[in-house]
């Protein structure tokens, strides 16, 4: 006799879904005739979730089971913290041991609203419910919805969807190009070339690859598309000279560059490049994929310099964990472009365009704007008094919740002890700089807990440098 546990619900509620014994003999079911429902059942031997028995969620494996089967099955272009995260909620984080930790990533810069954001869950259930993918073949209504959102609240005329931050810069490559060749209908050449700078991140895909400016990020698939130019980030001169030669395009820039170290623009900087770029015809664009969409505490990162782009470039945190980019242009650049000339099969589906319109309902607020700017001023002045006594700590910087703690040495030990400790920190610039970048609805105490935890673990730094 084989027995085979299957889940038995009525009322198809997590916390009452128990599983049930069911006896298999002479190939046939006891089943019970209680009014009770089959909603699980393909493997034998499936017991109760790990959750309930051992503490562990999710599949009932351990870290290290997962960690181990990780490397059988994936190609292996991520060096992962040793750590198998099953679930979360606000600012909280757990792994598959049941460990709490302080989520000061939001995946990246990603979930602006935290973990489980009642709204967001319930737009995307909703959503789900009614109607998840039908691609660009077909009109559908949260995809305008989501575009009417983002024009209302920008410099822009036009919306152009994507599924990632680099798809988006890849998309305003083209459209630079496009719209330089249809504002020279007359044969002659147009400017084809880009400037970006360096510090710079814009993606990893074969264009936006080629306007990032780590090279070892793109040495190993050299070649990559011609016509870039890296310059010094904020040298106006540099800038206005090479712009005014008539060769170029566009010019990419990041208001505050993320991965690059959180390093923020100057007004004179943006402005210089907006003025160059008029004179010449070239276009200016602004990529906003980590520090836009409130994270500086303005909505847009460039609104506090008072510069506008022709173009911008988001995703992160737009749609609060799910895939989703878009590019921001002025009509004059949409008038360059035409059916056909770019596209997506899953690019602004209505499941993504729905958590996306719950996110910016939420992040556009002026109240939870001032919220993020209040919190960030905050942390900012307690970690410079927590930390700015010690030797390596360079610098604190950085705007809104978007914060650098640049080192005199690798921040890895610091990252690994905060994490021993129940704290996720980042690391960006050349390694040395600890990159802050919790949800944006995180509490001044949980900012509080972070900083004591960063000031408890900074001693590591010191036991590194002697070994």
């Amino acid at each position: 006799m084989t027995s085979i546990h299957l889940f038995l619900n009525n009322s198809i509620s997590p916390a009452t879904n128990l599983a049930r014994s069911i006896k298999l003999q002479n190939g046939r079911f006891s089943i019970p005739s209680n009014g009770s429902r089959v909603i699980a059942c393909a493997n034998v031997d499936v017991r109760p979730p790990d959750s309930v028995s051992s503490g562990k969620l999710g599949f009932g494996l351990g870290s290290k089971e997962v960690v181990e089967a990780e490397g059988r099955v994936l190609v292996g272009t991520y060096a992962r913290a040793p750590v198998v995260l099953s679930s979360g909620k606000g600012c909280k984080l757990y792994d598959v041991e049941g460990r709490e930790y302080l989520d000061m990533t939001s995946g990246i810069a990603v979930n602006a609203l935290g973990h489980g954001d009642p709204d967001w869950v319930r737009a995307v259930m909703e959503q789900a419910n009614t109607l998840t993918h039908v691609s660009n073949v077909f009109y559908s209504i949260p995809q305008v919805e989501l575009a009417k959102r983002l024009i209302a609240c920008s410099f822009s005329d036009r919306v152009f969807f994507t599924n990632s931050g680099t798809e988006a810069n890849e998309a305003a490559i083209k459209f630079a190009r496009k719209f330089q060749r249809f504002s020279h209908p007359d044969g002659k050449e147009p400017p084809i070339e880009f400037i970006s700078f360096t510090n710079s991140f814009h993606g990893r895909t074969m264009g936006a690859l080629a306007l990032t400016s780590k090279e070892h990020y793109r040495s190993p698939f050299e070649p990559v598309m011609p016509g870039v130019t890296f310059l010094e980030y904020g040298n106006i001169q540099a800038a206005r000279e090479l712009i005014q030669c008539g060769k170029i395009a566009a010019v990419f820039v990041e208001p505050i560059q993320g991965e690059g170290g959180i390093y923020s623009a100057t007004k004179e900087f943006l402005q210089s490049l907006r003025t160059a770029c008029d004179d010449a015809g070239s276009l200016l664009v602004f990529d906003e994929v980590q520090c836009g969409l409130g994270r500086t505490g303005y909505l847009w990162a460039h609104e506090a310099y008072g510069v506008f782009p022709d173009i911008m470039t988001l995703a992160k945190p737009l749609a609060g964990g799910l895939p989703i980019g878009a590019v921001l242009v002025t009509e004059r650049v949409a008038a360059a472009i035409k059916f056909g000339d770019h596209g997506s099969t899953f690019a602004g589906g209505p499941l993504v365009c729905n958590a996306a319109i719950a996110v910016l309902d939420k992040i556009s607020k002026p109240g939870f704007l001032a919220g993020v700017s209040r919190k960030g001023e905050y942390f900012k002045e307690m970690l410079m008094q927590k930390l700015g006594g010690n030797s390596h700590v360079r610098e604190v910087r950085g705007p809104g919740l978007i914060i650098g703690i640049e080192l005199d040495v690798s921040a890895s030990p610091l990252v690994d002890a905060c994490r021993n400790s129940g704290l996720l920190i980042l690391t960006a610039g050349k390694g040395n700089v600890v990159r802050l970048v919790p949800p944006l609805i995180i509490s001044e105490q949980e900012l509080d807990h972070a900083a004591e935890i960063l000031l408890k673990c900074l001693p590591v730094l010191d036991e590194g440098n002697s070994n």
